[in-house]
């Protein structure tokens, strides 16, 4: 079985930096990536694909992306699901970055501490 995904697009917000209980380090990134084809108005359409990055690679990514940011995401999809209180059972299908690559010309220059 082969499940592997290459994407490259711009982030929608400003990714945030957070911690597991167990001290791991995650962002999770909504990637919007063009189509390569217009709508029938003659629009540019785009997808919106929820992404996770894990320890050194969210901390990074946290660190020199913002909003608008070109990045290119490797991975793999994951689906899975859960129950919400009102007993709605809902599924969520997601990107599970392995890598990400800076593709702005200008990376951003990191936080100042």
């Amino acid at each position: 079985m082969f499940n592997h995904v290459m994407l490259a697009g711009r982030l929608t917000k400003d990714p945030e930096l957070r911690f597991t209980s167990a001290g791991t380090a995650v962002v999770h990134i909504t990637l919007a990536v063009s189509r390569s084809f217009k709508s029938a108005s003659g629009e540019k359409e785009a997808d919106f694909v929820n992404c996770t990055l894990w320890r050194k690679t969210a901390e990074n990514t946290a660190l020199y992306c913002q909003k608008g940011s070109i990045v290119g995401v490797s991975g793999r999809i994951q689906t899975r699901s859960y129950e919400k209180a009102d007993g709605v059972k809902v599924y969520v299908t997601e990107v599970m970055a392995d890598t990400v690559r800076f593709m702005d010309q200008k990376p951003r220059e990191p936080l100042a501490e």
